[in-house]
């Protein structure tokens, strides 16, 4: 199989074949159509993230077909079949007997493994994944559209849901997951306020196209304040700026695994009941639940697509800010 492979921090991704992998009990042989490029993604290659296995092949936004499957342990039939589209996030594995996962906080596993860190991933034409976290995704949706759905879509719809109800949204950072909660945020009958870069002024039309009652730089003001405000930017800087423009009662949910340092804040800003959070991982349940209303609303995602070999230029133009919605990998015919 070809794929794209990370052997170390500060050296480009190199297309490799491989054999395929052998099938272990409970797993999926996937025929690969489509892998998004996340930010994680970066931070596995610049080092922020440490414990990625080497050589690794990144990718956690992954939408296939099955091509073979294996019985679990206790000889289970697997609930999938040949060529079945299933998707496949970033959580790949839980231990399923510490007291998270016993209590229904899989996403808080202690002894976890994740889709393209710990377990090789989606740059790939095949992949092997674990039957329990694949999920089948929305009809009416295309494969690479479907991609960002897995990462994007699944932290997003996380992050909002930790955000509570209330009306007024603020959106910081408005890229893969921005553009699929604000069409999410609005079909819950809420307002989005949009947050980009200070003068990005194409990524702010971007969001009002989408719906966003306002948009503006990320040191403005709203003219409301917010119930609640996401920040997918990996910025600690925003934390104290979501703080200085929300209401009393607010919630400021970061929804990235890797952020700068948060500067120091008056505790006024945060008084009043007002809470900072972060989001880890998903559960399966957030996956049933979101891939759910996905399909429903539809979600429409704008992806900007690169064969599989363009991945480093792919990764380049997500962390320049290239782009508006995210990016997709899409697949060569598989060779073995």
């Amino acid at each position: 199989m070809k794929a794209m492979v990370f052997e170390k921090c500060g050296l480009p991704l190199k297309m490799v074949s491989l054999p395929i992998p052998p099938l272990k009990p409970g797993q999926l042989l996937l025929k690969v159509s489509a892998c998004g490029v996340c930010r994680t993604d970066l931070h596995i290659i610049e080092g922020d993230l440490k414990e990625a296995k080497l050589p690794l092949v990144l990718g956690h936004e992954i939408v296939g077909t099955v091509a073979a499957l294996a019985a679990d342990e206790n000889q289970m039939p697997s609930p999938f079949k040949i060529g079945e589209r299933v998707g496949v996030p970033w959580l790949g594995q839980t231990c399923a007997g510490c007291r998270f996962c016993l209590s229904e906080r899989e996403n808080l596993c202690d002894h976890p493994k994740f889709t393209g860190y710990n377990l090789d991933g989606g740059y790939a034409d095949h992949t092997v994944a674990d039957r329990n976290y694949c999920f089948k995704l929305p009809d009416g949706i295309s494969d690479q559209e479907a991609a960002p759905l897995l990462c994007a879509g699944l932290i997003g719809w996380r992050t909002l849901k930790l955000a509570g109800e209330g009306k007024r949204l603020g959106i910081y950072g408005f890229g893969a997951a921005a553009h699929i909660i604000t069409q999410v945020a609005l079909f819950q009958g809420r307002e989005v306020y949009a947050f980009t870069r200070p003068g990005d002024l194409s990524g702010q039309e971007y969001a009002r196209s989408l719906g966003a009652i306002w948009a503006g730089n990320c040191d403005q003001m709203p003219p409301q304040k917010l119930d609640a405000a996401l920040i997918f930017a990996p910025a600690g800087e925003l934390v104290p700026l979501a703080l200085k423009a929300s209401e009393k009662g607010a919630s400021i949910v970061c929804g990235g695994i890797h952020m700068s340092d948060i500067p120091s804040f008056p505790y006024g800003d945060l008084w009043q009941e007002r809470s900072i959070k972060s989001v880890a991982n998903l559960t399966r349940q957030d996956a049933i639940e979101f891939l759910e209303i996905a399909g429903r609303i539809p979600v429409r995602t704008k992806v900007n697509l690169y064969p599989l070999q363009e991945a480093n230029q792919a990764l380049s133009d997500l962390k320049h800010g290239r782009f508006h919605g995210a990016a997709v990998l899409t697949m060569p015919d598989p060779s073995p």
